[in-house]
């Protein structure tokens, strides 16, 4: 640590210089300034060694019991996430797997949910994080990992949504696939009682339709703003695409809320969605076969093969859903 924060003693060791707060109010201000530092050397993707080095030796924030203290390994995972440094993640997870993902302290979340990194890398569409925390995650216990993997986040600021629905709100397709081929749960509820097939639905009807209400062009406007630029037509497909995919994951179709919709407007959903997809939505025909055989093969592989296995489907590429390892 660079300085010594004992009470009544100064910066270089000395007497503390007069008033009784002004260690703390020194000791909160080069907070500050580590701090910083440190946000700026993990955004310019500085060697891991470096970052390790800082976060070592420097005190960055209060903590709980109102001590300064340096980031834990779960922190500086989410400074790497969201600046995209893979070196950093890859190396944080293979070094602290549990502490890294593990809650951060309570200046970094605002519930007692667990670790909030998987639904980060989702927002932020790290893939390549992603699989690596997927990965670390496959040698824990089936209980803590679902934990992770279900995690609902806060309802206030996440809507109580899993991974899954930040997927299916973002039109995250490789990263919806990587979650549930490692097991994540598709029917699990939000804050609003929607599944994320329910959820996604629900956007492509507003996306689709003619006249949306004050409340879906506000919600659009919002969504619009977190997907960057991507084009309605692209953003459209991506989303079918998500479709598909939790069609592979999901026995039953949907719900009664979400078939009462589709009814509601059938020439409509059935020109979106084919009608194959339609009959096997809204409830009045089983999936088709090819949807059937998906499901089969996909549920076959086990997360410790996901997805590495999907290269052993006994289907042409143009056919296997998305590419998850990178190659192409």
């Amino acid at each position: 640590m660079p300085w010594d924060t004992r009470p009544g003693r100064s910066a270089n060791g000395g007497p503390e210089g007069p008033g009784p707060g002004s260690n703390r109010l020194r000791v909160q201000k080069q907070c500050r300034k580590s701090s910083f530092a440190f946000y700026q050397a993990v955004r310019d993707l500085l060697p891991v060694w470096l970052l390790e080095d800082m976060r070592a030796s420097e005190v960055f924030h209060w903590d709980e019991r109102g001590r300064a203290a340096a980031y834990s390994p779960s922190e500086a995972l989410l400074y790497a996430l969201v600046h995209d440094h893979q070196a950093y993640a890859h190396y944080l997870l293979a070094t602290f797997p549990r502490r890294a993902l593990a809650p951060p302290s309570a200046g970094f979340r605002c519930c007692t949910a667990p670790g909030p990194h998987v639904a980060l890398a989702v927002r932020y569409n790290r893939v390549g994080i992603l699989r690596c925390i997927l990965r670390t995650v496959r040698d824990f216990p089936l209980e803590e990992r679902m934990r992770l993997l279900d995690r609902r986040g806060c309802s206030r600021v996440e809507g109580g949504g899993t991974s899954l629905h930040v997927a299916c709100e973002l039109a995250r397709p490789e990263c919806l696939f990587l979650l549930l081929g490692h097991g994540a749960s598709p029917g699990l509820r939000d804050g609003g009682g929607f599944t994320p097939l329910e959820l996604l639905l629900r956007q492509l009807g507003r996306d689709t339709s003619s006249a949306p209400t004050a409340a879906e062009a506000s919600s659009a406007t919002v969504n619009a703003a977190t997907t960057s630029t991507t084009p309605p037509g692209e953003l459209c497909q991506r989303r079918l695409l998500l479709l598909d995919l939790l069609a592979l994951y999901t026995k039953g179709g949907a719900a009664s809320p979400a078939r009462c919709e589709l009814l509601g407007d059938r020439l409509r959903w059935q020109r979106l969605l084919g009608e194959d997809k339609f009959q096997w939505l809204a409830g009045l025909a089983p999936p088709s076969l090819f949807v059937r055989a998906m499901q089969v093969l996909v549920t076959t592989i086990s997360p410790g093969r996901f997805p590495e296995a999907l290269d052993e489907l006994p289907l042409p590429p143009f056919l296997q859903p998305l590419d998850l390892t990178g190659r192409s």
